[in-house]
């Protein structure tokens, strides 16, 4: 019997980007955009600019930047002096006699620690004819935002029975209950309800809360909560530049969101054994899972009030049956020569049953029930219902001679439901061979040294169904009406010549470990080839769709793998191991679909044969003319030759007025050259340490969170924090720098037009575990009936370097933004107990 106990905290583990904290800082910052505005495009002097620029930052209408008052500036001055400081004497906070507005820390009232607490029990027993596991365990993990936690109470049981000498049976059941508070949107960047997104963006200078006249919050008396500004017009008397209508801080409050979902996994089998080493197995496996949504939207403040409030409820079952017959024999011939046959049938069936229900105007606030809301015309349901199946046929045949050679050919044959029936069914086969050199006789030399060495090649095929559609062979057509049918409107375009995608996976490596596993690992050359690749190819809206599922080529992704692992020190009370592990990769696209001319071009992404999928296609970045100040970016004449413009659109599309080519241009492989991990682990006397790390190098990545933070102060950036980096913006006196200046009516901020500026290295090395515990001696435990006790601490997600503070460029190979719900951090402790 074993029971683990475990308590921890929650954290960021990335915090956001270095940005402009200080809410005078970014009124001068504002200021400085509006003034050069003012003077550059305007044709103001400089005394006039200033007195603009002063007048845009107090502006409370729509045109305002801020659209805030939030200082108390003493009669005949301003917030801004000429010179482009702040005003020592203006103060911070501004009543207008029925509010008083002050700045908020918007990430202090966010962001939160989260306790997590995790226990778990076993118990497991057998003899030589029957064997039994069985455990529980319960997980409380709360998220770093409020109203977002996780709950889960589990069980699992296995038991194998020997019933008779050719009979033997077993189940494996395991069934969960959990209830998860996860608020919608905060994985969708750019929604006006994501609390990443507002919180890590918005400018320093907003109050989050709403106060009364004299400064003291405004308390909501019935959920006894503070109650938010949403920045309207109507929760104040002003309205926010940025995100107005939104304040995810209080929406995570006031609104209620679960999930709760019963899962249930069971697996059955039977073996018989009719003759010695034939074994007939069938398998039987089913997976329910039930999962009730519930969405409170309140009645009082945010988008949801002006229908005062609405809830939806949600029913939906998932199941997945497998059916398995497996027909194995073994056979040993001469001692040397080792057969091992498989025959199999395999059958999986899947179907998804939604119900949801959705109304407005609660009566109770609290309750999630959509009868809880007036029974109108804006009342609706909605049901719906899907299924998929496969089918697959297999074999496969190992041998082993002397164990010393080996080789295994497999084949399968497989259909989908999601393929018209003349494409449905895929073959796929794979093959291998092996080679231990050590245990040849002309080897024995080295058998003092050498525990093993074995060479191995392998040529494997894999299919793909996965083009995110059910039926993506059927043209699919939507119908409704309310007392008559309509006519159908096409929803997704089917494509009967749809087919399987396929992966051809050619491994050689060498396996090796000497001095009694003192230094073992591998090495391994991979070539990953993918043809017939599932693609919803985007076309042009005229048609009545937007894209169309295909087949649009192939690709290949090739490399070298590396695994090392060093015990440098084996003692009775000391163990010391060390890993390391790389992988260096190279992708490339073989081949698009013909009618695709070998390139296909979907926004900022670009894919081309014979070259990388990972890279981007955007303008080419030229620095900032140091004479205006504006950002340059690199054109092409008519004859070829590149040119610096400031207009980003000539750079982009071409100019037919002078002749000028598009000049977008292909960043090149941004994959990193090498990626993996090393760790240690040291056991002495009682004591244990474990630290496991992951690392990335040689790679880049557009920094689209950076961008959004690095604008001239245009409308479209209004209310919008800065980047600090922002400081070193262009002006007369420092004219040599690769930040444009500030300026709110510059046409093309960095802001919403891409280029490879924000093209940065993606390197970075990650702390992924920490692990410190003590086992108390077993002479002491065993005195007390216990045959072991560890007590031990924790670090997971302990820290992430990269090129910048806030950038992760873990979230993909090709961008990352701080706009959604990051990576936590997790230091805990336990005590292990073992009966």
């Amino acid at each position: 019997m074993t029971f683990d106990a475990r308590w921890g905290s929650n954290s960021r583990q990335v915090s956001n980007y270095d940005v402009i904290t200080s809410p005078e800082q970014f009124m001068e910052l504002t200021y400085a955009a509006q003034r050069n505005a003012a003077i550059y495009h305007l044709g103001y002097s400089a005394a006039d600019a200033h007195v603009y620029a002063n007048r845009k930052l107090l502006d409370t209408s729509e045109n305002g930047p801020i659209g805030y008052l939030l200082y108390t500036i003493p009669d005949g001055q301003s917030l801004i002096n000429p010179d482009g400081t702040f005003n020592p004497n203006a103060t911070r906070g501004y009543s207008d006699g029925t509010y008083y507005y002050t700045p908020d820390d918007w990430s202090k009232a966010t962001f939160r620690n989260g306790l997590r607490q995790e226990y778990n029990v076993s118990v497991s027993g057998g003899n030589d004819r029957f064997n039994y596991y069985v455990s529980a365990a319960y997980l409380n993990d709360e998220g770093i935002i409020d109203n977002s936690a996780f709950d889960r109470l589990s069980t699992r049981a296995s038991v194998e029975y020997q019933a008779k000498k050719w009979l033997k049976i077993g189940t494996n059941i395991s069934y969960s209950f959990s209830k998860s508070k996860y608020p919608d949107l905060q994985t969708e960047s750019g929604s006006s309800g994501n609390a990443f997104q507002v919180a890590n963006y918005i400018a320093p200078v907003y109050p989050i809360f709403v106060r009364n006249a004299d400064g003291s919050l405004m308390m909501n008396t019935t959920y006894n909560r503070p109650v938010y500004d949403y920045g309207d017009g109507q929760s104040t008397n002003f309205t926010r530049a940025y995100m107005s209508m939104a304040n995810p801080a209080s929406s995570l409050l006031y609104d209620t969101e679960e999930y709760l979902t019963d899962l249930f996994n069971g697996k059955w089998f039977v073996q018989l054994t009719p003759i010695e080493g034939l074994s007939i197995t069938g398998n039987v496996g089913l997976t329910i899972d039930n999962t009730r949504t519930h969405i409170i939207s309140n009645p009082l403040y945010g988008q949801s009030a002006s229908y005062k409030g609405q809830a939806l409820q949600v029913a939906e079952r998932i199941k997945g049956l497998n059916l398995q017959a497996l027909a194995n024999y073994r056979k040993t011939f001469f001692d040397k020569h080792t057969f091992d046959f498989l025959l199999g049938y395999e059958s999986y069936e899947w179907n998804n049953e939604y119900t949801q229900a959705i109304g407005n105007n609660l009566y109770n606030p609290g309750s999630w029930a959509v009868n809880n809301t007036l029974n109108d015309d804006r009342r609706k349901g909605y049901g719906s219902y899907g299924a998929y199946s496969t089918r697959g046929y297999f074999g496969r045949i190992n041998y082993d001679f002397d164990s010393k050679y080996f080789a295994s050919f497999s084949y399968r044959r497989d259909g989908s439901s999601r393929f018209h029936p003349k494409n449905r069914w895929g073959n796929f086969y794979s093959v291998s061979a092996a080679w231990d050199i050590a245990h040849e006789s002309f080897m024995m030399s080295t058998s003092e040294w050498l525990d093993q060495l074995k060479l191995r090649a392998s040529f494997g095929q894999q299919g793909n169904d996965g083009i995110g559609n059910n039926y993506a062979y059927l043209d699919q057509f939507t119908i409704s009406g309310a007392t008559e049918w309509s006519d159908g409107l096409l929803s997704y375009k089917g494509n009967p010549d749809l087919t399987w995608e396929t992966s051809n996976a050619f491994n050689v490596g060498v396996d090796f470990s000497l001095w009694k596993g003192m230094l073992s690992g591998s090495a391994e050359f991979f070539n990953r080839q993918t043809s017939d690749m599932l693609y919803n190819k985007p076309v042009a809206p005229s048609l009545g769709y937007s894209s169309i599922p295909m087949n649009i080529g192939s690709m290949r992704n090739s490399g070298f793998e590396i695994e090392l692992n060093y015990r440098p020190v084996t003692t009775r009370n000391i163990t010391w191991d060390i890993n390391y592990n790389a992988t260096f990769v190279n992708n490339k696209i073989l081949k698009l679909a013909p009618e695709l001319e070998g390139e296909l071009i979907s926004g900022s992404s670009i894919y081309r044969e014979g070259e990388s999928m990972y890279q981007l296609y955007m303008v080419k970045y030229a620095g900032v003319d140091p004479a205006t100040g504006r950002a340059l970016y690199w054109g092409k004449d008519a004859e070829g030759n590149e040119f610096p413009t400031t207009d980003w659109s000539v750079a982009y599309n071409g100019d037919t007025a002078s002749g000028a080519q598009a000049n977008r241009c292909a960043t090149g492989n941004l994959l990193p050259v090498v990626y993996g991990g090393f760790g240690t682990t040291l056991k002495v006397y009682g004591f244990d340490l474990a630290i496991a790390c992951s690392y990335q190098l040689g790679g880049k990545i557009f920094d689209s969170g950076y961008q959004e933070m690095m604008g001239t102060g245009t409308s479209g950036e209004y209310g919008r924090t800065f980047h600090k980096d922002i400081l070193n913006a262009w002006t007369p006196e420092n004219p040599y720098t690769d930040v444009p200046r500030l300026d709110a009516e510059e046409a093309y901020p960095f802001f919403n037009y891409t280029t490879t500026r924000g093209l940065i290295t993606s390197n970075y090395l990650a702390i992924n575990n920490i692990t410190l515990g003590y086992t108390l001696p077993s002479s002491v435990t065993k005195r007390i009936g216990i045959e072991s006790i560890r007590v031990y601490g924790a670090a997971d997600n302990l820290a992430l370097w990269s090129a910048r503070k806030g950038l992760d460029p873990r979230q993909s190979y090709t961008s990352s933004t701080t706009s959604t719900y990051t990576a936590m951090r997790c230091i805990s402790g336990g005590v292990k107990v073992v009966f």
